[in-house]
């Protein structure tokens, strides 16, 4: 019985072993993938988010700045899109005095236009050649800029009417984190602009 048991944690530490060695081989790879990332992320205005919405993508990034920068685009598009799906939502359940309803209507337009941008944005990337990469980056900047101020005009037409004060919190609370990441995704587009020639 003890020489089975000792068979048992004998197999057990050779498992371990060879289990902490194969991930130890791993490791570099992904130390310098995540690495890449933070580094990256290091120029945005946002860093921490910016790694924290994008290390979860460390394996398919690599240290490649094309698919980081796509990476960061479709991040900021599906917040975009569920930040736009939250808007219309409070648009019709709230209790919003009139001033309030038109400028959260046109706070979903808005929003609508930024999440038009960020897709435009991303199949342009796609496309995105040697031969066509100046005039390419340039109108992924645009879109990508213009997104960012539908973003702002969203939370300033809040500012403006002076709405209460729980709606403009609810409403600041849910652009913020789709404006830094854009934010984020414009700083790294701009890097890749620089980083061609």
């Amino acid at each position: 019985m003890e020489a089975f048991s000792s068979r048992i944690l004998l197999t057990i530490f050779a498992f371990s072993f060879i289990t902490h060695s194969i991930q130890a081989n791993e490791r570099p790879y992904q130390q310098s993938n995540t690495l890449f990332i933070r580094n990256s992320c290091s120029s945005t205005t946002y860093p921490r988010l910016c790694y924290t919405s994008l290390v979860k993508h460390a394996d398919f990034i690599q240290t490649n700045q094309m698919l980081l920068t796509g990476t960061a685009l479709n991040v900021t598009l599906a917040s975009a899109k569920s930040t736009s799906a939250l808007m219309s939502t409070l648009s019709k359940g709230q209790q919003l005095n009139p001033r309030e309803a038109a400028a959260m209507k046109d706070c979903v337009e808005v929003l609508s236009d930024s999440v038009d941008e960020l897709r435009r944005s991303i199949d342009e990337m796609s496309r995105l050649r040697t031969s066509n990469f100046e005039i390419t980056m340039s109108d992924v900047q645009t879109w990508v800029s213009a997104a960012l101020t539908d973003q702002n005009t969203c939370t300033d037409g809040f500012q403006e009417i002076n709405a209460t004060e729980n709606v403009k919190t609810l409403v600041r609370g849910s652009i913020v984190q789709v404006a830094q990441l854009t934010s984020n995704a414009l700083a790294l587009i701009n890097k890749l602009a620089t980083s061609h020639g």
